[in-house]
């Protein structure tokens, strides 16, 4: 990866915290406090409801905020305005322009008029012009010509060399822990804490599971992942050894033989979806869904064939949300959709960081991934517009579930942390600001199904 520091121009910091200013009228316009609030106050501009009411206090505070944001973003148009390039020029006046429709929407709303849907669909498309012209200027200031001028071919498949490799002598006890964390290894234990809080959190936003049925779900999305993960090692091993990342798995070094993998990732298949079953069938036919999508649609079809890999099987990483809504309801139902669709739009915005990172090595793989096919200036706006996305599905899900004010603070603080991080990777354009954005991204949608979890236990 290319490395080099920008100093950015006033305007970028501006737009980022208009940006952030708008996302915050969503989340607050979202929630299901914000309807009550409007009725509690009774009128507009001013509130005459009392100070002592909580819902009056939720309402001037939108206001409030609604107010300087006005002033932000109509600063952030003026000092931008001259020097901007004609797209981001048209994105701001979109949302220049819509900003009063959408604070005169917010009056009609407060008088007692049913159209609140209408009012959050002009502040999300605000935000998402916003969003627009901000990636479209950060491409202009930091973009680079690094488009590769030919697709690079798949790199040729390793010799077949399936003898395990010699190593050190070890003791009866350390040979068995070396193998136990050899198998463990193949099952990716990274994956698998995020994974669970998106299923348990697509269960508490069905209602209040049983003991049991969180001990049989997790319990089956740890054997599922744990399959997943060693299908895909047995499928990659070749590739495995061309890239440094990937080097010292298991199957890449032969430690695991690969008639034992496969031996142990079809026991894992089966224990997990025995659990599913447990639960309900629905719950188990999308927990084999999500294994062969991963093992075989993703690993098989779409990462080593279209530079689209990342975007696509994002589905594998949302199933969990359906599987633990399913789990308590017996359906997907809007709310776990939803849901499903925030994890589907974060995990671009979230790879893409990997992937710049390791440019080079999924090169040597072989894997069209964006930065490789696409080069890194245009898989950074895609970071970006991504990012964008995911925030407007948060907010989505406070609109159609009754998250509060743990779920909305969080998702606003840690989604400014997440564009920033972004943004500094646009200028820093090194490996250490991929990482940081990368962790930024885990932090963001971690601490977001904690308080998915936390908020709908308290409800």
């Amino acid at each position: 990866m290319r490395s080099s520091t920008l100093r950015p121009t006033e305007f970028v910091p501006l737009l980022a915290a208009s940006v952030v200013g708008v996302y915050v009228l969503v989340v607050v316009g979202s929630t299901a406090a914000l309807s009550d609030a409007a009725a509690a106050c009774g009128g507009w501009p001013l509130c005459q409801g009392e100070l002592s009411t909580p819902a009056v206090l939720v309402a001037i505070f939108h206001r409030l905020v609604a107010a300087v944001v006005g002033v932000l973003v109509v600063g952030t148009v003026a000092v931008g305005w001259r020097d901007a390039t004609r797209r981001v020029r048209g994105a701001l006046l979109v949302a220049l322009l819509l900003y009063p429709i959408q604070a005169a929407v917010g009056a009609v709303v407060a008088t007692g008029t049913g159209i609140g849907r209408l009012h959050l669909l002009a502040a999300m498309v605000i935000f998402a012009a916003l969003v627009l012209a901000l990636a479209w200027r950060l491409e202009a200031e930091t973009g680079s010509d690094d488009v590769p001028e030919t697709v690079p071919d798949p790199a040729p498949p390793a010799p077949e060399d399936d003898a395990p490799v010699s190593s050190p002598s070890l003791s009866g006890v350390e040979h068995i822990k070396a193998t136990a964390g050899a198998y463990f290894r193949l099952m990716k234990p990274r994956l698998m804490w995020l994974l669970c809080l998106v299923a348990g959190a697509g269960m508490v936003l069905a209602g209040t599971p049983s003991v049991r049925t969180v001990v049989a779900t997790l319990g089956g999305g740890v054997l599922a992942i744990g399959a997943s993960g060693t299908f895909n090692h047995v499928l990659e091993r070749d590739v495995d050894k061309r890239m440094d990342r990937t080097s010292d798995r298991p199957l890449a070094t032969h430690e695991v033989p690969v008639q034992n993998a496969l031996a142990f990732g079809g026991l894992l298949a089966v224990a997990s979806l025995w659990a599913f079953l447990s639960v309900n069938l629905l719950t188990a036919a999308l927990g084999l869904v999500a294994i062969g999508f991963y093992s075989i649609v993703y690993t098989l079809i779409l990462k080593p064939n279209t530079v689209q890999n990342t975007v696509l099987g994002g589905a594998a990483g949302a199933l969990p949300a359906l599987i633990g809504y399913a789990a308590v309801t017996g359906t997907v139902g809007t709310v776990g959709l939803v849901l499903s669709g925030l994890i589907f739009l974060w995990t671009p915005a979230h790879f893409y960081n990997l992937a710049l990172a390791y440019r080079d090595d999924y090169e040597r793989g072989g894997f069209p991934m964006m930065p490789v096919v696409r080069g890194e200036t245009e898989t950074r706006k895609h970071i970006l517009l991504y990012l964008g996305a995911t925030l407007l599905g948060a907010g989505a899900l406070a609109a159609v579930s009754d998250l509060g004010w743990l779920y909305g603070a969080t998702t606003v603080s840690l989604g400014a942390v997440f564009l920033w991080m972004v943004v500094r990777l646009h200028y820093e354009r090194s490996e250490g600001a991929a990482f940081r954005a990368f962790h930024a991204s885990n932090a963001y949608l971690g601490l977001v199904l904690v308080a998915i979890v936390v908020d709908g236990l308290a409800v």
